[in-house]
């Protein structure tokens, strides 16, 4: 399908009802006449990497769409354009959010359902697939974060790198985990950080849900940088396959569009998903 088929897929903007106010969404579907073959959420990432990232999940999502998937996008609260400041935002919050949105999707989609998560998203498709009340059939995860705690310690250094490009007082090193100890927030490059949702995510980790090993198959695409001439598959990935795990890994090349100051079309990244996902993209037609 070319770009602008792509482009005339239908779109369905809409807040979904939700604790707190409401949830902003956009609905990707099939072309017109064409039943779903399936469901696919999608998980986004954290804080900034959000919005550096909207129009890369958007491309993938409408792929998706041309390929027969109905694909719910969700801010989730205190995200985007969803209610809520990012300051009220809690870990247990979006694992609501998205119960709430495989809930509303399987009840339209007649088909399997798919979590799609990048970087933070991606650990948090993990622990709600963990434990999620609804069936789900597979996940696909982009450039994930697998720990927490290094997550939320690489967030609180653009604190210090914000700081020292600012020509202010440099804050030493540790500052911002103990003002998050003490139970105050931090501030992020814009974005309030609750010592509630820190902790929770400091407690999330790929390596430590149960079941240890995913249930579900996965498929997992990690940047690879044009120096390395061999992508190795990561060691969770490998670890997992050792245990019985069907898990799929793939690399691309296009960059880490995740954060970068310039946009990223990333066509490397959505060809390398489309071979990844062959399986269930070219053949699957009905629910499993």
């Amino acid at each position: 399908m070319n770009r602008a088929a792509l482009d005339a897929l239908p779109l369905l903007p809409f807040f979904l009802p939700a604790s707190g106010g409401q949830r902003y969404c956009l609905l990707h579907l099939p072309p017109p006449g064409q039943a779903a073959r399936g469901g696919i959420i999608y998980v986004h990432p954290f804080a900034e990497e959000l919005n550096k990232s909207r129009h890369v999940a958007a491309a993938q999502a409408r792929a998706f769409a041309a390929a027969g998937y109905s694909v719910l996008q969700i801010d989730l609260f205190g995200c985007g354009d969803s209610s809520g400041d990012f300051n009220e935002a809690r870990w247990d919050i979006w694992h609501n959010d998205l119960h709430l949105a495989c809930a509303w999707l399987a009840q339209r989609v007649d088909g399997p359902l798919t979590l799609w998560g990048l970087r933070l998203g991606a650990l948090l498709a993990l622990d709600f697939a963990s434990r999620a009340p609804l069936p789900l059939a597979r996940l696909l995860l982009w450039q994930p974060e697998l720990d927490g705690r290094r997550s939320i310690d690489r967030f609180l250094r653009l604190r210090l790198a914000t700081g020292m490009l600012a020509g202010g007082t440099q804050e030493a090193p540790g500052q911002a985990r103990a003002t998050l100890a003490k139970g105050e927030p931090v501030e992020v490059a814009g974005y309030l950080l609750a010592p509630e949702l820190a902790h929770a995510i400091d407690g999330v980790s790929a390596s430590a849900l149960q079941p240890a090993v995913p249930e579900l198959p996965v498929y997992w695409l990690d940047y690879q940088a044009t120096e390395q001439t061999c992508a190795p598959v990561p060691p969770l990935a490998r670890q997992w396959r050792e245990h019985g795990a069907a898990v799929h890994v793939a690399s691309f090349g296009d960059g880490p569009f995740w954060q970068s100051g310039e946009l990223l079309a990333c066509p490397q990244l959505l060809d390398a998903t489309r071979a990844l996902c062959r399986d269930w993209l070219d053949d699957e037609r009905t629910p499993p």
